[in-house]
C-alpha cells in the first residue's frame, strides 16, 4: 500500500498538519498508521468530516 505523511496530507485536504495529525490520534482516518513518532496514512484516504457546525437563524426568524 502507498502511503503519504501528514505534511502531505495536509497539502492534499487544505487543512494544516497538527489538524490532520489530532483526526489521525483519533482514529478518524482509516488505514492510519503510527510508525515511532510518525503517522503515516494511506494514500487513497478521504479526509474526515469537520466536527465543527455553523450557528444559524432558528426557524427562520
Amino acid at each position: 500500500m502507498n502511503y503519504m505523511t501528514v505534511k502531505e496530507a495536509g497539502e492534499k485536504w487544505g487543512i494544516g498538519s497538527r489538524m490532520v495529525t489530532l483526526y489521525c490520534a483519533d482514529g478518524r482516518i482509516k488505514g492510519a498508521e503510527k510508525i515511532g513518532n510518525m503517522w503515516l496514512l494511506p494514500k487513497d484516504a478521504k479526509k474526515p468530516e469537520d466536527g465543527s457546525y455553523k450557528m444559524g437563524i432558528k426557524n427562520g426568524k
